[in-house]
């Protein structure tokens, strides 16, 4: 007897033709329990949710779990024009794959660029979301953070040899962030950012993103979402910070206070820009936070 999957293979067409992918968990479970959707980081992907949409999807309590790929990303199509990497046109695409996995309201996890998807999103299509987790970001971007980043994206550019240079990369940029991480940890985080091909261990998503960073002027200021994030002021918000990012500052957290009196706030001890959500409890706080979103709706 085969044991059964623990995700499909979800794919779906965006508005401009490409070929769009994620992953569904727990579709098995009653669709009237508030559905979580999983929105990753820039570069990153529906993979970077796995323990968490296991623990979101198992147990009495299961519901199902939406995770995608951003165009460029993973398992999606890479757009011809760099240009439409950008926070809009992700929103839209995420609107299609809601939409074609049968979904109408949703719990939202979104980290780092997946907060931005959401406070768009809470501003097209605001009955959407019925609560919202922010993993890291917030409506204002801390300048090292994004310079941190630009730096990063310059950095593991090149093709790796092996997997264990790809996990000492990594470990080299990041551990002055996750001082606590293992070698272990630094292998997982490898094998979710990087993808073998032809031999090669590559970063899986599309060179030409790094172009969407590079033209960012930093000698501007960057501009804030404060009117976005005023949308979701009605549903419940849980706001997760690395105590060690340098990309959502303790002014932006107080602020977001001020806008979400009732914010729920987790700080991850040990750990920069973005927590790993599989870690440090996570899981489980996340799963009663989406739980009582839930009750609290009907």
């Amino acid at each position: 007897m085969t044991e059964p999957a623990e995700y499909e293979d979800f794919r779906y067409a965006s508005q401009d033709g490409l070929t769009l992918a994620g992953r569904k968990y727990g579709w098995d479970n009653p669709p009237d329990r508030l559905p979580v959707l999983c929105l990753a980081g820039l570069t990153r992907n529906s993979a970077d949710f796995h323990e968490l949409a296991l623990h979101l999807a198992g147990g009495k309590n299961g519901r199902r779990v939406l995770t995608l790929d951003y165009r460029g990303r993973g398992r999606s199509g890479y757009d011809r024009n760099w240009q439409n990497y950008n926070v809009i046109t992700e929103a839209e695409d995420t609107i299609a794959g809601v939409v074609a996995a049968g979904l109408e309201e949703v719990a939202v996890v979104g980290t780092s660029r997946g907060g931005l998807i959401a406070m768009v999103l809470a501003a097209m299509r605001p009955a959407m979301l019925k609560a919202a987790v922010f993993n890291d970001i917030g409506p204002e971007i801390d300048g090292p953070g994004l310079v941190r980043i630009r730096q990063m994206l310059e950095e593991t550019r090149g093709n790796l040899s092996s997997w264990q240079e790809a996990a000492g990369m990594l470990e080299r940029i990041g551990k002055k962030h996750f001082p606590s991480f293992s070698a272990e940890d630094w292998m997982k985080q490898a094998r979710l950012i990087y993808t073998e091909r032809d031999g090669k261990i590559v970063r899986d998503y599309d060179p030409n993103l790094a172009k969407t960073m590079m033209s960012i002027d930093l000698d501007v200021p960057i501009p804030t979402l404060w009117p976005q994030f005023h949308g979701l002021t009605g549903i419940p918000f849980m706001l997760i910070r690395g105590e060690n990012t340098d990309l959502l500052s303790q002014d932006c957290v107080s602020k977001m206070r001020q806008h979400h009196p009732a914010m729920t706030l987790v700080n991850v001890p040990d750990q920069g820009h973005a927590p790993d959500l599989g870690t440090s409890g996570l899981p489980a706080r996340i799963a009663r936070f989406v739980e009582s979103a839930d009750l609290a709706r009907h």
